[in-house]
């Protein structure tokens, strides 16, 4: 599906500075002709993300946590003894541009993997070409489920790690009637076919379903809808900066986080600051990292991103997921001892690091990451409080075959 929104100016000067602070390349820059993967003395890899359109409010953060990654790499040396050298490429917020840019960074630069995509739609676009290619794509961010590809590794949540623990939340706190938000391509009507199964299955009542395109601004319509129906909450995949007008146009309409909490599953530290804390403070979000997670690995990771970005600059989940892809790329690789795609997938199982948001475990059989869910609320400094967490890390279950109400999902 193609995007109905374009907002292509300002992040264009930011793909410039962080290409320039990394040492990374683009189609604009020229790469080079080295042999696939690189050359003697180094790896291409490729960073495929929105740094223009409705999606750059989201992608912009991971890109630049990818590139952090390919850095801190390099200067401990590498991987097999090369430098990686990045190759990045603008998505544009546009599904067939993902797919163009793909094929772009597999057959022209022959870079040796890609970390990239955000909707779940730009993902679908990118599916075929990396299956057909048989290249491998590194997924950082949540998603629906119900998907496995042997040529795509999933780092962020899948719907077992976010969306049941945020269901599971909701219902705990005796939030059973609800209303669902989302922005109108393939994550969100999945992710409700799901909750719509959950809900059915856990005594919970939708009160209603509402879509719009993404990069939506006019919600008046929209929040009069849920305002009527009372929800005791809405439950929002909204993506991009429709999020903005959306918790402006409900502040506006006197909707308060403890009437009517929103949970969302796509709102994070960066996309908070887009829409200012005065609108959101005091809702829910389902993740499995925020900056305020507590451990070691964390707060070297935010101390580093903040030296490298600027002290404003805030972490979140995305780009968390992200910023380890590399890292657990860049793992396998070393213990396969290659770059070859078949050495590394074979290489991958079992391999697990200590990332910033906790103990991460790549799981061989679906090439997803065991992830600790983690709800939180938003405060008044844009930060996150964690309320609740699973406790360790849940085993990626992408087709809900541990449910029995999520039968004939998939």
């Amino acid at each position: 599906m193609r995007n109905s929104a374009w907002r292509i100016g300002a992040v264009v000067a930011v793909l410039a500075t962080g290409l320039a602070a990394c040492g990374g390349q683009s189609s604009t820059t020229g790469g080079g002709t080295a042999a696939a993967g690189g050359d003697a003395s180094s790896i291409k890899v490729g960073i495929l993300h929105s740094l223009s359109g409705t999606m750059a409010i989201s992608e912009v953060t991971v890109r630049d946590s990818e590139l952090l990654a390919i850095e801190e790499i390099n200067a401990a040396g590498g991987v097999l003894g090369k430098k990686l050298v990045p190759v990045v490429e603008d998505g544009a917020s546009d599904w067939p541009t993902f797919a163009e840019k793909a094929t772009k960074l597999i057959a022209q630069d022959k870079v040796a993997t890609v970390f990239g995509g955000w909707t779940s739609a730009s993902r679908k676009a990118m599916l075929p070409v990396f299956e057909k290619r048989k290249a491998l794509l590194w997924y950082p961010v949540q998603y629906e489920g119900l998907e496995s590809s042997p040529y795509i590794f999933y780092t962020g949540a899948t719907t077992n790690q976010q969306i049941v623990p945020g269901l599971d939340y909701l219902k705990e706190k005796g939030k059973k009637r609800i209303f669902l938000v989302g922005s109108d391509y393939v994550f969100p009507r999945t992710a409700n076919k799901i909750i719509k199964a959950y809900a059915a299955a856990n005594g919970m009542q939708v009160l209603g379903e509402e879509y719009t395109p993404l990069g939506h601004t006019e919600y008046s319509t929209l929040v009069n809808k849920v305002v009527q129906a009372k929800p005791d909450a809405v439950f929002n995949t909204l993506n991009g900066d429709s999020n903005v007008a959306f918790f402006k146009q409900l502040k506006s309409a006197g909707v308060t986080a403890e009437q009517m909490p929103v949970m969302s599953v796509s709102v994070a530290e960066e996309e908070v600051k887009g829409i200012g804390v005065d609108n959101i403070a005091g809702h829910l979000v389902a993740w499995n990292y925020y900056q305020t997670t507590d451990n070691p690995a964390n707060k070297k990771f935010v101390e580093a991103f903040k030296a490298k970005y600027g002290p404003d600059r805030v972490t979140s989940d995305p780009m968390e997921a992200g910023y380890n892809a590399v890292y657990l790329w860049a793992e396998a690789v070393k213990k396969a001892g290659s770059t070859e795609v078949e050495a590394v997938k074979k290489a991958a199982g079992g391999i697990t690091l200590d990332r910033p948001e906790g103990s991460v475990t790549i799981d061989g059989e679906n090439q997803h990451i065991y992830k600790t869910a983690r709800i939180g609320v938003i405060e008044t400094d844009g930060q996150i409080k964690e309320v609740w967490n699973s406790g360790k890390p849940i085993k990626p279950d992408p087709y809900l075959k541990t449910y029995p109400w999520a039968g004939g999902l998939a």
